[in-house]
């Protein structure tokens, strides 16, 4: 099973997608610890990344998932995939994978960048990532007011293979 948890910045992909994979005994991976390094020399300076800066990641991203498909394996990928076009990217040749939208209110989300320390993303993108977002069509929704062991609960809740 190929799962990718989706959202803007602070949603909270990486603790989410983390507590996901254990619950279903599959590996673990961060978008945001493959990105080139003049990506995130971009971003920690509070400028937003181009397409062009975007599609290698997307394609290597894309690698990895059917690598681990391809091997048998279960992985869930933490990655903001805010545009359909990424989407696509991430998801090409994996007609079987499922993407779940972490959804929250921009004010709780501005609050959690506010307080989070130690990552390059530059809390000031938050505007950006909110104008680039397109709504998944076919994702599955889980609002992010609750706690992380209950926005898992709710994503096992509503995951099911294709």
């Amino acid at each position: 099973m190929i799962v990718v948890v989706m959202g803007v910045a602070g949603a909270g992909k990486t603790v989410v997608g983390q507590r996901l994979a254990a619950a279903l005994d599959a590996e673990f991976i961060d978008a945001d610890d493959h990105h080139a390094p003049e990506n995130v020399a971009k971003m920690r300076a509070g400028a937003p990344l181009t397409d062009a800066d975007r599609w290698p990641w997307l394609a290597q991203l894309n690698g990895m998932l059917r690598e681990r498909e391809a091997g048998g394996r279960s992985a869930v990928l933490a990655c903001s995939a805010l545009k359909a076009a990424y989407r696509e990217a991430l998801l090409e040749e994996l007609p079987d994978a499922r993407v779940v939208h972490l959804r929250g209110a921009k004010p709780l989300i501005a609050s959690r960048l506010a307080g989070r320390r130690g990552h390059y993303m530059n809390p000031g993108l938050l505007e950006s990532q909110f104008a680039a977002l397109e709504e998944p069509a076919d994702a599955i929704v889980v609002d992010i007011g609750g706690t992380p062991d209950a926005i898992v609960a709710a994503v096992l809740g509503q995951l099911r293979p294709v």
